[in-house]
């Protein structure tokens, strides 16, 4: 119903066959039309289409938009004194329809709340994005991409009803969860904000892999200079443990092509190598990562997978790595920080950074090495730091851990909706494992870093 004194010129026609004679009457500013029915003046139009089109009774068309009266057609009363036997069917149709409208609204605010809660808040059950033509306007980074061929897709953080499905799995037989057995006790499973942090032991890869059986992964690594000698390694153990039964793509960013080995892969399953250019200086080769997957992101990832997992190449999958991990966006615990205090966290303490995190702020230290999620929340997040970063060079400002500062800028005010546990990060070589951790799924291969670095 418009509201008094704003609703623009409405005309409407009765649909009765008896073609009968119509005539206005002038609604004051002041007041609103629901307010005459029932009245003496017996409206059977108001100036709300959707009632108009709903009742059955009535059709309306916008004549233009303007303050003041509101024009609203009637039966002539000479008409209606001879249609005086279905005057008040007429009005419960008028009432029933309204009814209708006020629930249909209802319910569709609820679906809305419902999805914000599901897309928002916990996004625990955001499991498929889509891949669809759809226009956003929620974000610059959506309108900016308004002129691609796709346009950015809606993720599950987006809220829209659509991105909260739920995929229907087979028939399974597995153990039945015990509430009051929890399977850890010794660790924090779930954060804050309600995003589970991943253990072994918290999941059940059989169910997750029916969830996501239609998913394609893309995974991007870098392989710069000397670090093109990582590769293999990490591209044969990706292929035993990364993803097993699932689409994978491998995203080989490397200014030497001709240095990516050619290794078997599962069906699915390919290595697409990207051909970018190389830096002085290792931490730019860093801060560039950001740059280059945002670019990507927009320019083909978008149209290619449905989730990004962004991981350095200087490491080896060493147990099982699954879907268990994706989200709309996930961080995974740093190795060295997951049982300190945030005082002790190495985030960028200058205030003049973009990457700046006050001492009495933060939730976890995340790992650079290690984070990812759906591809319009990862475009979302690169892009973020990529600017942030460009702004801070321009300011003559590097943060202390450079694109890992700014990524633990970014999660703190956009909080993952997944936290990986150090089980997916680990350096055997630096660190005592704990009896926590039950596994080591991700760990760093051994190097000479300044032989690597700088050459």
């Amino acid at each position: 119903m418009q509201n008094p004194g704003s609703a623009g010129k409405w005309t409407a026609r009765h649909l009765d066959a008896s073609g009968a004679a119509h005539r206005a009457i002038h609604v004051p500013p002041s007041q609103s039309p629901a307010q005459f029915l029932g009245k003496e003046h017996q409206v059977l139009a108001v100036s709300d289409p959707a009632l108009c089109r709903t009742s059955g009774l009535l059709q309306g068309r916008r004549m233009g938009a303007a303050r003041g009266p509101v024009e609203v057609g009637t039966h002539d009363l000479s008409d209606w004194s001879s249609c005086e036997g279905r005057r008040d069917s007429h009005r419960a149709d008028l009432v029933g329809a309204r009814l209708r409208r006020w629930r249909r609204g209802s319910a569709l605010l609820c679906s809305q709340a419902v999805g914000s809660c599901c897309c928002k808040c916990s996004n625990v059950f955001n499991l498929i994005p889509r891949r669809q033509t759809e226009e956003s306007q929620s974000s610059l980074e959506a309108h900016h991409l308004q002129g691609q061929r796709e346009g950015l897709p809606l993720s599950e953080g987006d809220g829209h009803l659509d991105t909260c499905r739920i995929p229907e799995v087979p028939r399974l037989l597995y153990p039945k969860a015990q509430l009051l057995k929890p399977s850890r006790v010794d660790v924090l499973v779930m954060t804050p904000w309600f995003a589970p942090i991943i253990w072994d032991g918290t999941f059940d890869s059989a169910i997750l892999d029916a969830q996501f059986r239609d998913t394609t992964i893309g995974l991007t690594v870098f392989a710069i200079k000397k670090y093109v000698v990582f590769l293999r390694l990490f591209l044969e153990t990706a292929e035993k443990y990364f993803m097993v039964g699932h689409k994978v793509t491998y995203y080989v960013f490397t200014d030497r092509p001709a240095d990516v080995p050619q290794i078997a892969l599962r069906a699915g399953r390919q290595v697409v190598v990207l051909h970018v250019g190389s830096y002085r200086r290792w931490q730019d080769i860093s801060m560039h990562r950001m740059e280059m997957i945002s670019n990507f992101s927009r320019q083909r990832f978008l149209h290619e997978v449905d989730y990004l997992v962004c991981l350095d190449v200087d490491m080896k999958f060493s147990d099982h790595v699954g879907v268990e991990i994706l989200a709309p966006l996930f961080g995974t615990l740093h190795p060295v920080f997951y049982a300190a205090d945030r005082q002790s966290f190495t985030y960028e303490r200058r205030p003049l950074s973009r990457a700046y995190i006050p001492r009495d702020e933060g939730d976890f230290y995340y790992a650079g090495g290690f984070f990812g999620g759906s591809v319009p929340e990862v475009y979302r997040l690169t892009t973020a730091c990529h600017q942030a970063m460009a702004a801070d060079q321009a300011q003559g400002i590097e943060a202390i851990w450079h694109d890992e500062s700014h990524l633990n800028r970014y999660l703190l005010s956009h909080k993952p909706s997944k936290v990986l546990s150090p089980e997916y990060l680990w350096d055997e070589q630096m660190l005592q494992r704990p009896p926590l951790l039950r596994k080591l799924r991700y760990v760093a291969v051994p190097k000479n870093h300044g032989e690597i670095r700088n050459r």
